[in-house]
Parts: C-alpha cells; structure tokens; sequence
C-alpha cells in the first residue's frame, strides 16, 4: 500500500471499475447487502415479541423489509445510471450512492412515519384539542426525534449494502489497450 499520495488516483477506492459478467455475484451482493449484520444478529441476541402487529410491529423487521426492496432496486438504479452516464466509475462511487440514496430514505420513510401517526391518532380524538395534542407529540416524537436516529440506521445499512455491491458485484476495469494492428478501426483507449 502506498503510503503517499500524489494524485486523486492514489487514494483508497478511484481505481475504474464495471460490472461482473456473472448475474450470480450481483444476486450476492444483493441478498448480503440485504443481511445487515447488526440486524441479523439482534434477532437472535433479542427475538422479536410482535412480528407482524400492526403499529407494535418490530422496528427490525421494518427496516429488513424496506432493505429487501431498497437494496436490490438500488443495483438497478446504479446500472440505469452507469448505462446513461457512465457513472458511477470507481467503488468509491458506488458506496457513496448507496450511503447517499440510503440516508434520504430513511429520512423520508420516518418522516412518512411520523405523519401517519399523527394522523392515525388524530383520528381516534374525542375532540380537536386532543387531536392537536396527539399529533403535535407525535410529530415530535417521531419526527423531530426520530428522523436523525432513523438516517444513521439508513446510512449504516446503506454503507454495508454499498460496501457488499462495490466489491462482489463489480470487478475492476482492464487497462486499455492500444489496438496496435488498426483492425478496429478506433483506439479503445
């Protein structure tokens, strides 16, 4: 390992890379990056007592859940844009997406969150102060309280998915090579 560095190449994480051409290390990284260790283990260190309760349900299940959608529908959203844009080139790149992309939506699904329960209790109200009331301590609550919690749970599982898609789904990219004979017809370099 280089212990100076000189240019932007130099530093951890810039060297190109492209897709793997087996479809199987994709479906890895996805179903590894889906498995967020912390996650898993809690499950077995403190079992769920709700599973599927409606508003008691486990917050772990919860985010496995979106995990299970967001994960893989981030692969795609990556591979749209590396076909638009060519971007991103570098695992750096890739991780950082994930870590990016992973932070707005936790921070959308709380704040999601925070309003449907607002609301769910305003409904159940006996009158328009109580209603007020309820909403104001939820949106507190889980709102102003919840939201910087749930966006490092996001970046957290989003930086173990980026880091499970940067190096099983993505290989470096082979140097370039001058096509020397001219039977191309253009340099691919």
């Amino acid at each position: 390992m280089k212990a100076r560095f000189e240019t932007l190449e130099d530093l951890p994480g810039q060297r190109q890379v492209t897709w793997r051409r087996s479809g199987g290390w994709i479906a890895l990284a996805a179903l590894l990056g889906i498995a967020w260790p912390p996650l898993i283990i809690t499950f077995f260190v403190w079992p769920p007592q709700t599973w599927l309760d409606g508003l008691s349900t486990d917050w772990r299940i919860l985010v496995l859940a979106v995990g299970i959608f967001a994960v893989p529908l981030c692969l795609w959203l990556l591979n749209q844009e590396r076909i638009r844009t060519g971007r991103p080139a570098t695992r750096l790149g890739i991780v950082w997406r994930f870590m990016f992309y992973g932070g707005l939506l936790a921070a959308a699904l709380q704040g999601f969150n925070a309003l449907v329960l607002s609301g769910i209790g305003a409904a159940r109200s006996a009158d328009i102060g109580q209603a007020m009331g309820y909403a104001e301590t939820a949106l507190l609550i889980f709102g102003v309280g919840g939201v910087p919690l749930a966006i490092l749970v996001g970046i957290s599982y989003a930086l173990w998915a980026g880091l499970c898609a940067a190096f099983l789904a993505f290989m470096p990219r082979p140097a370039p090579v001058r096509d020397r004979l001219g039977l191309s017809g253009r340099d691919t370099f």
